[in-house]
């Protein structure tokens, strides 16, 4: 039996708090971010603000010179909680197979619900009604048998959007779909296709696995199933941690190296910290970002370093002599041990 999967993604989710809570926010360019001051960012933004060209990650700086009359908030992060809480609760009454990629969206698997007459358009539609009715907020939908398929979807009619792909939909569907929609490829794959001519998913049909494993090692498989709509990830009920990570970007470029030294202790303080929250889970290797003035970003890493003062230094001082420039943000993290291996690890030999 084919799944069915929705995905659930909140429209323009921590201003939808903000002119959901003061209505006279509504029509008006807003966003949520840092001070250009301090050399913030825009978190998200609403659709009067998106018509001039603002949009997450920008520099509330650049926002503020699209749109010298937009509206900036700082955010307010314990409100955007609460309404994720709220919406999480609504999608746990539709199922237990509930997976959450952030405060604003969410994987569900509702293959075996019976409710609705087993329609994952109905239950779409009333995932969207419960939420606007109980939380106040817009939620885009998606529903696909696979979960790339129900994220691409999701934010196919957006805001507001309900799109669903059925399973005879599937081939046609994604002939047309470019290749930078597939889960996974980014910046730098999407250049290595579009050398190789392949722009769209018809056009990776055509290359062979064996070039393709060739092209991209293991992930070429990867692609080759996702051109073919195939994706057999479950939703999650729980997501695994990754890494743990901590980072500042400072008010004024940090403009040498000794000045890089004298912020790395905090940071390595906060980092701790937050492991220590975090249960001290078991570190597979060390890493550090550094974002140079010019905004281009290098990050290193060491497999099997310790998170202490000397090994982070020692991996800053690496990273920042590929570029020697001013720094504008400097993080240091840890890469957590898989699950998988946690697991082989624990069991008697």
């Amino acid at each position: 039996m084919s799944r069915k999967i929705l995905h659930a993604d909140c429209d323009c989710f921590y201003a939808a708090v903000e002119m959901r809570d003061n209505p006279a926010l509504r029509d008006i360019p807003l966003a949520i971010g840092g001070s250009a001051e301090g050399r913030g960012v825009i978190s998200t933004c609403n659709y009067p603000a998106r018509a001039y060209g603002i949009h997450s990650a920008m520099p509330t700086a650049r926002a503020l010179r699209l749109c010298p009359h937009l509206t900036l908030l700082p955010g307010d992060f314990d409100r955007y909680r609460e309404a994720s809480r709220q919406l999480l609760a609504i999608f746990h009454e539709l199922t237990p197979l509930v997976e959450p990629l952030s405060l604003d969206e969410a994987f569900l698997d509702v293959t075996d619900v019976t409710r609705f007459s087993g329609s994952a358009t109905w239950m779409a539609r009333w995932l969207k009604e419960e939420c606007s009715k109980r939380v106040g907020i817009t939620v885009s939908v998606g529903a696909a048998p696979a979960k790339f398929l129900a994220k691409i979807a999701s934010d196919w009619e957006k805001p507001d959007g309900l799109t669903v792909i059925t399973p005879s939909q599937v081939d046609d569907f994604v002939r047309e779909l470019p290749v930078t929609k597939l889960h996974g490829v980014g910046p730098a794959t999407a250049k290595r296709l579009q050398t190789l001519e392949i722009v769209s998913c018809a056009d990776l049909q055509r290359i062979p696995l064996e070039r393709l494993l060739q092209e991209f090692g293991k992930f070429g498989r990867r692609l080759f199933e996702l051109a073919r709509g195939i994706d057999d990830r479950p939703v999650r009920i729980e997501r695994e941690r990754k890494s743990v990570s901590v980072e500042t970007t400072f008010a004024t470029d940090l403009p040498d190296l000794a000045n890089c030294h004298t912020q790395l202790s905090p940071l390595c303080e906060r980092l701790e910290a937050r492991l220590a929250r975090h249960g001290h889970p078991p570190i597979a290797g060390i890493f550090v970002k550094v974002r140079f003035d010019d905004f281009s970003l290098t990050t290193l890493d060491s497999r099997g370093g310790l998170p202490t003062l000397d090994t982070f230094t020692t991996l800053m001082e690496q990273a920042w002599a590929r570029r020697q420039r001013p720094v504008r943000l400097l993080g240091v993290g840890v890469r957590l041990v898989a699950d998988d291996a946690r697991r082989q690890l624990s069991l008697p030999l």
